[in-house]
């Protein structure tokens, strides 16, 4: 699962034989923009928890 996550933050370079397809690309997009968005919204909810 990190292998993964890395793969698609581009932390870790993408396998040589894995399949290149623009449907591809267009899931790998969204699902960064998902895990960007989350990982903003953990750092907002434990800044505030950390505040009061």
């Amino acid at each position: 699962m990190w292998q993964q996550i890395l793969q698609y933050l581009f932390i870790k370079k993408k396998h040589p034989d894995a399949p290149k397809s623009i449907d591809l690309k267009l899931m790998h997009g969204m699902n960064r923009i998902s895990i960007i968005v989350f990982l903003i919204a953990v750092i907002v909810m434990l800044v505030r928890l950390l505040r009061h």
